[in-house]
């Protein structure tokens, strides 16, 4: 559905009307004195919605077909009049601790911008609001909204690094303190969030950089080539983490892993010492109890006496040098 379009002039909100009929009096010479475009927005729209848009905003097919396969990769594609863009967004569910990803493609024509959102992750009102208060950043042009957008997607970037480190730094202390509450379930499930994660954010890198150097044949206003800057760096800084948490966390789950081994050879070593001192008094047992005819010890007045002391001598010796050792 439509959740919001408007035309804005100067950067200066304006009521919108028909869509197609908008962009093509902006298209008409003359028309585009000033800074003047349409931005429209869209959340999980139908085909027919959809289709819409396409015809009226003559929309790059190749970028239709990546928007309606979805399930794309991070990009920014540069074509002859238009520009696509495909984002995840992301959203840290502290109930959880999950990482919930929604989709985002722009669409960035000389007098449009296309928001098509999918899934509930990151609205975009709030940037919306933000480019309205502030006509000197919105008269920038359609660069301009690319560049709020892609600065709010990597802010929220930012704030679920820094809840996934809170998260890899608790896991990591219980796993190094020796707790046996920590199962390696709960570290690979941290890693697939890290590796969402980082599908998220590391292919934005390159793209960023293109922009900020400048090479690509679609030239971007060189007032908004600092901001961008600004944008790329934190990404990076993002990267940076996320490449470590990645290393990390396969060192904590390698860790944990030989923890529960260790424990395991304890408790099998614990099983083995109390077998070997049970297997004594039985083996003493048994032999008394092959029924011989004649056995000196049973003749013996203090035989049985003899045998009981027998079993409780081997059985302390073993339990002594089992504890010495360490078995128990």
């Amino acid at each position: 559905m439509i959740v919001d379009q408007a035309l804005y002039i100067d950067g200066v909100r304006r009521p919108c009307g028909d869509v197609g009929a908008e962009l093509t009096h902006l298209s008409e010479p003359g028309a585009s004195e000033g800074s003047r475009y349409l931005w429209i927005g869209l959340k999980d729209p139908t085909d027919a919605e959809f289709a819409t848009m396409r015809e009226q905003l003559h929309l790059h097919p190749l970028a239709v077909e990546d928007a309606v396969v979805g399930r794309q990769r991070p990009k920014i594609d540069f074509y002859e009049e238009s520009i696509f863009v495909n984002l995840k967004t992301l959203r840290y569910l502290e109930e959880t601790s999950d990482v919930e990803t929604g989709e985002l493609q722009i669409f960035i024509g000389s007098h449009f911008v296309l928001t098509v959102r999918t899934g509930e992750a990151n609205p975009l009102a709030g940037i919306r609001a933000g480019l309205e208060h502030n006509p000197a950043r919105a008269a920038l042009g359609p660069q301009a909204v690319l560049h709020a957008v892609i600065d709010h997607i990597v802010d929220t970037y930012v704030e679920v690094d820094l809840e996934l480190g809170r998260d890899l730094e608790e896991i990591e202390e219980r796993v190094f303190a020796g707790s046996t509450d920590v199962r390696g379930s709960e570290i690979y499930k941290l890693k697939r969030e890290v590796l969402e994660f980082k599908r998220a954010s590391l292919p934005l890198v390159v793209p960023l950089r293109r922009i900020v150097s400048g090479d690509h044949r679609r030239a971007f206003d060189k007032r908004l080539r600092p901001f961008f800057a600004d944008v790329l760096d934190h990404l990076l800084q993002v990267a940076d983490h996320v490449e470590s948490y990645d290393h990390l966390l396969s060192d904590i789950l390698a860790a944990h892993l030989s923890q529960v081994s260790v424990r395991q050879n304890e408790d099998m070593r614990k099983i083995s010492a109390w077998v070997a001192i049970a297997a004594v008094p039985t083996m003493i047992a048994g032999v008394y109890g092959m029924n011989f005819d004649w056995m000196p010890e049973l003749t013996w007045h203090y035989g049985y006496f003899y045998a009981l002391g027998l079993m409780l001598t081997a059985c302390a010796g073993l339990f002594a040098q089992f504890k010495r050792v360490g078995w128990l």
